[in-house]
């Protein structure tokens, strides 16, 4: 396959989807995490294993997306949850996203791969009370439920940062991909927030794909690198991390993509990028 008719494609199908339209749904105000960098106090936090998941909003009738999109999840699966909002992550096991995505993007619930899928909770939204106290309730009415594949995240309490630094260790080597630290004092909040951090080796961003530049060597007649802008318009080559499949397919012009990188330079530029995926639509 050579260069040219996948941009011609790949610009035909950008053109397409311009013209669809918009969904009518709306982003839920959800709580966001900021990145844990060194500066916490440990103690004051609950911690748990951050999932590789899709998040999933149950509004006590439905599954949403963060988006506000209905989650078309088969009706045994959602038929005895408790008739109040919990907000978790659709998961199915560490480094499993992509056949996640896969059934939760269906628009006909396929029955054998939704089996396979746990609804992991760790916020009752809106509840009164501390983290902590939200915590307690939020075991209880889960394991009311009665419903195996309906689970709540065990939090754990450490002491300190060496405690906190093993247990990522931990997650790390079992192929995990960090911890969330959610200040145990907490009311209920959304928006992006402190009381709630992610810490992981890598940090993770977004970006829009640009432009593409062919591939040379190996990759003749394919993708070479996306050329990605951030929200912040930072403009950088990314090539690292991209599968064959991607780089004979690569991810429409517009697209925002997950990268993943160690650290930025004094130029705003991060070291050691390398793409992930492409956002969830959500």
């Amino acid at each position: 396959m050579r260069w040219k008719p996948i941009v011609e494609a790949l610009m035909l199908a950008a053109m397409a989807t311009a013209t669809m339209p918009l969904s009518a749904a709306e982003a839920l105000p959800l709580l966001m995490a900021e990145t844990e960098q060194g500066q916490s106090d440990v103690a004051l936090y609950l911690v748990s294993e951050k999932l590789d998941g899709v998040r999933a909003f149950w509004d006590g009738q439905r599954l949403r997306t963060r988006n506000g999109n209905t989650i078309n999840a088969p009706a045994w699966f959602v038929a005895n949850f408790p008739a109040r909002a919990l907000d978790g992550e659709l998961w199915v096991g560490r480094g499993q996203f992509d056949q996640l995505s896969g059934t939760v993007r269906r628009l006909t619930p396929d029955d054998a791969e939704w089996r396979k899928v746990r609804y992991l909770v760790f916020e009752l939204p809106e509840a009164p009370g501390t983290f902590r106290q939200r915590a307690e309730t939020l075991r209880s009415a889960i394991a009311g439920a009665r419903v195996p594949w309906l689970q709540s995240v065990e939090q754990f309490e450490l002491s300190n940062r060496k405690a906190l630094e093993q247990k990522l260790d931990e997650i790390l080597k079992v192929g995990g991909e960090g911890l969330m630290l959610h200040r145990a004092d907490a009311i209920y909040t959304t928006g992006r927030s402190d009381v709630l951090l992610k810490l992981k080796l890598w940090h993770d961003a977004e970006a829009t794909v640009i432009a593409y530049q062919p591939g040379k060597g190996k990759f003749f007649g394919m993708l070479g690198a996306l050329r990605v802008r951030t929200a912040d318009g930072v403009e950088f080559m990314l090539g690292t991390g991209l599968s064959e499949a991607d780089r004979h397919h690569p991810p429409p012009i517009g697209t925002v993509i997950t990268f993943r990188y160690r650290e930025l330079t004094n130029r705003g530029l991060p070291r050691f990028a390398s793409f992930h995926r492409v956002r969830e639509t959500e």
